[in-house]
C-alpha cells in the first residue's frame, strides 16, 4: 500500500522547530503544506497531496494516508501539525464521518512522532488570514499568495487549504510570542 505524494514546491533549509505542517484531511485526497516561520515571515517549504486509492477498503485507504503522512513528517520534522477542526456533522454526516477517519490517522501519525496537533475552525482560519471569518475561498487564496509571495494562486484546493491552516497557526504562534515578549518588557519595566 504505497501512498502517492505529489510535491509542488522546492524544499528549503531551516530549523525543525519552526516548521508547521498544515493538513487538509480527506479520505481520497489529503492536502499538506509545510511552512517555516522566521523573522522575515513565513516561507513555503513544500506543498502536496497524499492520495489513497479510491477502490481500496476503508482500512487500506486510511493506511495509505498514514504512510504518506509519515513520509512527510520524516522528511520535514515539523514542530507542530495544524489541522481543521470538525465543527458540524449535521449537514453532511457521511462526509463528516469519513473525514473523521482521515483526521484520526493524521492525529495518530503526529502523536507517534511526538508532534503536537493544533485544531482550527474554518471561521478562525479565514479570519486570521483575511480579517473576515466569512471570506470566500478565492480571497483566502489571494491572502496566501500575497503572504508567501507566490507567483500564482495556490492550487489545488487541498494544498491551498493546508497552506491556510499552516499560516493560521503561524499567526497564532507569532501573536502569542509577541504578547509574551510584551508582557516580559512590561514586567521588566515595572520590576
Amino acid at each position: 500500500m504505497e501512498a502517492s505524494s505529489e510535491r509542488l514546491a522546492a524544499r528549503v533549509a531551516g530549523a525543525a522547530g519552526g516548521r508547521i505542517l498544515g493538513i487538509d484531511p480527506g479520505l481520497q485526497v489529503s492536502g499538506y503544506a509545510v511552512v517555516e516561520g522566521g523573522r522575515g515571515g513565513p516561507v513555503l517549504c513544500e506543498g502536496g497531496v497524499i492520495r489513497s486509492r479510491r477502490a481500496g477498503t476503508l482500512a487500506e485507504r486510511v493506511a495509505e494516508i498514514f504512510t504518506g503522512l509519515q513520509e512527510v513528517i520524516a522528511s520535514f520534522r515539523p514542530g507542530v501539525v495544524a489541522i481543521e477542526q470538525l465543527f458540524s456533522a449535521a449537514k453532511n454526516p457521511r462526509t463528516a464521518l469519513l473525514m473523521a477517519h482521515a483526521r484520526g490517522v493524521i492525529c495518530l501519525a503526529a502523536a507517534q512522532a511526538g508532534i503536537p496537533v493544533a485544531h482550527y475552525t474554518p471561521t478562525r482560519i479565514k479570519k486570521m488570514l483575511t480579517g473576515s471569518g466569512r471570506a470566500p475561498k478565492r480571497q483566502v487564496q489571494q491572502a496566501i499568495q500575497n503572504e508567501l509571495r507566490l507567483r500564482e494562486l495556490p492550487e489545488p484546493p487541498d494544498v491551498a487549504d493546508a497552506l491556510a491552516l499552516a499560516l493560521c497557526h503561524y499567526h497564532v504562534q507569532w501573536t502569542a510570542e509577541a504578547q509574551r515578549t510584551q508582557r516580559l518588557r512590561v514586567a521588566q519595566t515595572v520590576g
